[in-house]
């Protein structure tokens, strides 16, 4: 039951992430990217801290490393993302970022030795095929910012297997507060490194800061964080990977932008990735029940 209710808030999570990526795209053609990553995430600090300290459990030394390290991974999927998007195309930046799916479980068996299922393998290669199909129309070329979206995967896979590792073991609340500071002071120093200011008031900014800011900022990793402790690393990243097909389907709604049968033909086999990766496990024989029908002994 824990494992089919982190899916859905983590569907739930990332059907928020999906819609608004067409808020945050229109924000960014008036602001820096670092400026309103850094108001994002300082104002979703602001308002996490009162939730730790009536929510949270005790503020270790060992979670604020954790913390650190997850805020680090972040920043770096934001920045690789924001800086490939210079230089190549948003369908190869969301195919090539949609790539963890396949990191993620190969990561996972390097580092954690983590046995990965034949139903696993396959919504994995269907995800990835759909991504390829929904990101880039059946057809892709590569540059140099290509590469920088392959790196932002990495960081997406790394804070997505650091999550669910360091959420078993350490107070969640706190956990996410930590990496969103992170994230808020990183953003902040980029900003100030390319001489942006940051504390400025733009009233056109407000709705789509706060949306941000509170549902898929503080919501969708205080979500992630605490979910990723009944759900595995690769299970996560396939459901992530509906964040392109939300995003395309909210982009029709509010845009007309349309799907095309490449684009629909990509959806259709992301969802049925990811309802593969949720299905339940088929049950292993136990071995004591045989035992016991057998008289206590196996034949």
């Amino acid at each position: 039951m824990n494992r089919f209710k982190a899916a859905v808030l983590l569907l739930t999570t990332t059907f928020f992430w999906g819609v608004t990526f067409t808020l945050v795209k229109q924000a960014l053609e008036g602001v820096d990217v670092f400026v309103f990553l850094a108001q994002r995430f300082m104002l979703a600090f602001a308002v996490i801290l009162p939730i730790c300290w009536f929510r949270g459990g005790n503020l270790t030394v060992r979670t604020i490393r954790q913390g650190c390290i997850m805020g680090l991974f972040l920043f770096g999927a934001y920045a690789f993302q924001t800086v490939a998007l210079l230089y190549t195309s948003a369908s190869n930046t969301g195919f090539l970022t949609g790539l963890n799916v396949i990191m993620v479980p190969l990561i996972s068996a390097l580092m954690l030795r983590q046995h990965i299922s034949g139903t696993i393998k396959c919504a994995v290669a269907l995800s990835v095929v759909g991504l390829f199909l929904l990101c880039g129309k059946g057809t892709l070329s590569f540059n140099f910012g290509d590469l920088l979206a392959a790196t932002c995967a990495v960081c997406v896979s790394l804070h997505m297997i650091y999550t669910g590792e360091f959420a078993r073991s350490s107070d969640y609340y706190w956990l996410t507060a930590v990496q969103l500071g992170i994230v808020a002071l990183l953003s902040l120093l980029f900003a100030f490194a390319r001489h942006r200011p940051v504390f400025v008031w733009q009233p056109q900014m407000l709705g789509t800061l706060l949306i941000c800011a509170l549902i898929a900022t503080v919501f969708a990793f205080l979500v992630q964080t605490s979910m990723q402790r009944y759900i595995s690393h690769t299970n996560t990243a396939l459901i992530f990977c509906t964040e392109p097909v939300f995003a395309a389907f909210y982009a029709w709604i509010a845009n007309d932008e349309r799907l095309g049968i490449y684009g629909l033909a990509g959806a259709l086999l992301i969802l049925v990735g990811m309802v593969l990766s949720i299905l339940p496990a088929r049950a292993k024989p136990d071995p004591t029940s045989v035992l016991s029908l057998n008289g206590g002994t196996a034949e």
